[in-house]
């Protein structure tokens, strides 16, 4: 027990709640329409012009699926199929615990490669020594072993949801796995690691259908800009220490006041995505109050942090973060269903 304790402190394990719940927003976006009666156009969120939802196989709007949804796709399957609303809800509840699977796995494998890449960087670094591989806790070549695992684990789950996501996974794992390397070389590396995050509705969406759409790209946006902000903010307390083993970061290129600011911009583009994501396909009243919420607490996490003080810096990066990712997520897809 103790070494799975160690394994999941190794990969952060609770971290797992920034991109998660942005995940699950992309895969109910996705298939919303077969859980939802009658025709989806009737709701406030326009997703029948948006992403091709509908809550009836019959509808006569529907000229052909497979200009939504790829054959091999949950939804298509389904859509096509005289399935019982049991059986429905078993594919789905099955795909849900792929692309959980999917999730966690590919995090796994990206948070244990990062260790591994920067141990010598964590031996030397105060904040950092404590850490699984400097302690001596976990062998370099098991993390190493570890990312192996969780990166074939992850290709084999998209095995089992279509094509498109297994075909694509390689190129997930590659962005994943390569952010850790940016650190030497950029400091936009905050940006790559947002990117990484982002991959998270567009990959759940895809999972149900196949297909690439605007509005699931919507709320990557959110992610890419978000996650960027708030990683800037978690980078300040190692400027002195990037600088010295001339590693790049926002914080030891522009200094600490200058990234606060690089950050607030970056936080503000991600507000504006989410009031986009909103109008673009008419939410209801649920998604303005999350909606709300999460730029509240990006307000928040700015107020915690000044350049001279940053002993709020935790507080900042994981109870707020935390707290707007799960509440955003729990308003938008309450909305979705409520309000449809």
């Amino acid at each position: 027990m103790g070494k799975v304790k160690s394994y999941l402190s190794l990969i952060k394990f609770s971290h797992t709640i920034f991109a998660m719940p942005f995940a699950l927003i992309g895969f109910f976006i996705g298939v919303g329409g077969l859980l939802l009666p009658g025709k989806v156009s009737t709701g406030q969120w326009n997703l029948h012009k948006s992403v091709g939802w509908y809550g009836s196989k019959e509808a006569d709007e529907v000229a052909d699926l497979t200009d939504y949804f790829s054959k091999d796709s949950l939804v298509y399957r389904l859509y096509s199929s005289e399935a019982s609303r049991g059986q429905l809800l078993t594919e789905i509840f099955l795909y849900f615990m792929l692309v959980v699977a999917c999730m966690v796995f590919a995090r796994s494998a990206a948070m244990a490669f990062n260790r591994y890449l920067d141990r010598q960087y964590d031996a030397k670094n105060p904040r950092t020594a404590i850490r699984e591989i400097p302690s001596g806790v976990i062998t370099p070549g098991n993390a190493l072993a570890f990312t192996v695992i969780s990166s074939l684990l992850f290709i084999g789950c998209t095995f089992f949801i279509n094509r498109i996501c297994f075909y694509l996974s390689p190129v997930a794992l590659l962005v994943i796995l390569g952010y850790s390397y940016t650190k030497r070389f950029t400091p936009l590396c905050h940006l790559v690691l947002g990117v990484g995050l982002s991959l998270a509705p567009i990959g759940a969406f895809l999972a149900v259908t196949g297909k690439f759409h605007l509005l699931p790209v919507l709320f990557s946006i959110v992610v890419l800009f978000w996650v960027s902000g708030f990683d800037i903010i978690y980078a300040l307390q190692d400027e002195e220490f990037d600088k010295s083993q001339q590693l790049y970061s926002i914080p030891a290129w522009m200094g600490k006041a200058k990234a606060l600011r690089v950050s607030e911009l970056l936080h503000l583009i991600s507000a504006g995505a989410v009031v986009g994501a909103g109008w673009y396909v008419q939410t209801g009243w649920l998604y303005w109050i999350g909606a709300g919420l999460f730029i509240a607490m990006l307000i928040y996490q700015h107020s915690l942090v000044k350049p001279h003080d940053l002993r709020k810096v935790n507080i900042a990066f994981m109870t707020a973060n935390g707290i707007a990712s799960v509440v955003f997520a729990i308003f938008v897809i309450a909305d979705l269903f409520i309000n449809n």
